[in-house]
């Protein structure tokens, strides 16, 4: 009863416009992302670029869109439960699928598990890759649900990693790999070395998700409010760096924000065996 209510709401209020459209860019972003990717390599693509560079180009719009539709959703007063079941769907193409199908597409695996082709490390990629899917899913299933406070604009901490914060440290080390391919042979360790870091890396990335780690919210902790000079340095450095080295930067800034909440966790638990291990002086 009470759901055939809240649809019948949903029907009386209508769709926002403005904030569904950027829903919906980011959603055929990720389609987009995926369709580039599985394209033949003798495709000419504009600037000479990769398949998988353009996959990562329309996986960082997608991004653009999933920051913007927020914000225009709260500065019409249009938030609505249709919105946030929506974001949740095109997050997980986006920021689930796409980057999962980067990695599949970049390593260049054969058909495991069905096909004659079939090998251990072809195996482990792809499994990878489904769970990195599974992952992302549960995580924005989970932040669906999670407490008002935690749901808050303004709120501070992520609990788990970001799906769009995985997909950016997946997708930028696939943008690294196909920097260094442009000035290397294929068949190069360093080639080589950064499709299997990937892979490991979306592994890492699936873990985390749907860990328990606080990621701090980015924009909200140095965009949207006034921060102290140390802080501001660290932005305009970050701008800097992205202008001068676009591709190591992003996945330089992308693999610290990673390690950023496992680091902090870590020094918080080797603090407070340290204050227990202290002896009392009072």
């Amino acid at each position: 009863m009470r759901r055939r209510q809240r649809r019948a709401i949903i029907v009386r209020r209508g769709i926002a416009v403005a904030p569904t459209l950027m829903t919906l860019g980011n959603l055929l972003c990720g389609f987009a992302a995926v369709f580039v990717a599985s394209r033949p390599t003798n495709v000419g693509f504009p600037f000479d670029w990769s398949q998988p560079t353009l996959a990562v180009v329309f996986i960082f719009t997608g991004m653009v869109f999933d920051a913007l539709d927020g914000r225009v959703a709260r500065m019409t007063h249009s938030v609505s439960e249709l919105g946030e079941q929506l974001d949740s769907l095109a997050d997980l193409v986006t920021f689930g699928v796409a980057p999962a199908f980067v990695v599949i597409e970049l390593v260049d695996i054969g058909t495991p598990f069905f096909g004659r082709a079939d090998y251990v490390f072809d195996r482990f990629v792809l499994v990878v890759a489904g769970l990195y899917v599974a992952c992302a899913a549960l995580r924005l299933a989970r932040f669906n649900i999670q407490t008002p406070e935690d749901d808050n604009p303004a709120h501070q901490y992520f609990r788990g990693m970001p799906s769009p914060a995985a997909a950016g440290t997946v997708a930028s080390l696939a943008l690294m790999h196909q920097y260094v391919l442009a000035k290397y042979d294929a068949d190069n360790w360093l080639v080589r070395s950064a499709a299997v870091t990937m892979v490991l890396i979306a592994l890492l990335m699936a873990v985390a998700m749907v860990s328990k780690l606080r990621y701090v919210h980015v924009l909200n902790r140095y965009l949207r409010r006034r921060v102290t000079l140390p802080s501001f340095v660290l932005v305009v450095a970050a701008a800097g760096m992205l202008l001068l080295r676009p591709q190591l930067s992003l996945a330089g800034l992308m693999a610290a924000y990673a390690l950023s909440a496992p680091v902090a966790a870590t020094w918080r638990w080797w603090k407070r065996k340290r204050e227990k291990q202290m002896p009392n002086t009072q």
